[in-house]
This record gives structure tokens, sequence and C-alpha cells, in this order.
């Protein structure tokens, strides 16, 4: 098999509390190679003002996620400005091989960093069409592997407009839920 550099490396270890999990890379997170470098992208704010992490983590921290037990990887492994410009060949592999990929860590939770990311994952892996996936913000119903909890927070993009305290709500229930398995 042939192994390559992906462009913004994946964090993940074994006995993963949760696994985050976004729709591919940035242009300036992969030029950085830290998750959610871009200066208007709310994940790390999220995280600490959640109670996540224990301080404000830069991007350039998000190798300590291992040391809280969390992971994290996109669908696709080419960055872009927009999700919009993966193609449906390019996201129907990366949901395979994250498919795969989840299966083989087991992490307690993923967390799909957007209503979007986890819709495309779900269609590519369900094998329903999008229109047919339904799903809002937090605790899905069922998981789309056994045994393993799928969550869903909004999209931490300068580009959302769900106001922030909101946004902040569904990391917080996030936060719970990783209590309540432990």
């Amino acid at each position: 098999m042939k192994t390559y550099e992906k462009p913004l490396p994946d964090i993940i270890g074994e006995n993963l509390k949760v696994l985050f999990v976004g729709y591919n890379p940035g242009i300036t997170s992969a030029r950085m190679r830290h998750h959610y470098s871009h200066r208007s992208n709310r994940f790390w704010r999220l995280m600490f003002e959640s109670g996540l992490t224990p301080y404000k983590f830069s991007s350039e921290d998000d190798y300590k996620l291992l040391e809280l037990g969390f992971g994290s990887t996109n669908i696709v492994d080419r960055p872009t400005r927009e999700a919009g410009e993966i193609s449906k060949e390019e996201l129907r592999i990366g949901a395979y091989n994250l498919y795969e990929m989840i299966k083989e860590i087991k992490p307690q939770i993923v967390c799909y960093a957007g209503i979007g990311v986890y819709k495309a994952y779900a269609s590519v892996i369900l094998g329903k069409p999008l229109s047919n996936i339904k799903v809002s913000p937090g605790l899905q119903p069922e998981s789309i592997i056994e045994g393993i909890k799928d969550f869903v927070c909004p999209n931490p993009s300068g580009l959302n407009t769900m106001p922030y305290h909101e946004q902040l709500r569904y990391y917080k229930e996030l936060k719970a839920l990783i209590s309540e398995t432990e």
C-alpha cells in the first residue's frame, strides 16, 4: 500500500474519548500544518469556553489534544478554500477511509464539526441521498458504527452564522456527554 504525507497530519491515538472530524483542511491549516488555524475559526475558543480544554489552545497546540484523549482528522485530505470544492469521488473515498479509521481506533465519541460534515459522511456510508439524512446538532439517536456515539457540533468556521452562544451550548453538551461516559 502506497503511503503519502497528508497536507494536514491526523491527530489520532489509542483510547480516544473524542475524535473530531472536519470536511477537509482549509488552506491556512494545511499551510500551517495545524488543525483549525484560520484566525476566524472559533474551534479553540469553543473548546476552552466549554471546559473541554484547560486553557485556550492555539492551533500550534493541536497535538496536545491527545493528552486530553481527543483526536482530530478530516474526511478529505485535500485542502480547499471551501468544502464545495470537494469532488463526490474525493468525498466517497475519504468517507470510506474515515469509516475504516474509526472502526480501527474505536473512539468513544465521534464529533462531526458541522451538520454538513456529518451529512456528507453519513450519506456515503449509509448509502442514502443527502436529502434523506436528517440531523440536528447534538447526540445522534443512532450510531453509524455500533458502540461509538455520534455527536454533531455546529461548524466552528467564522463563516457559520449561528450565534456563538448557541454554538457553545453544543460544545458544553459534548463535555457533559464525555463526563457521562467516564
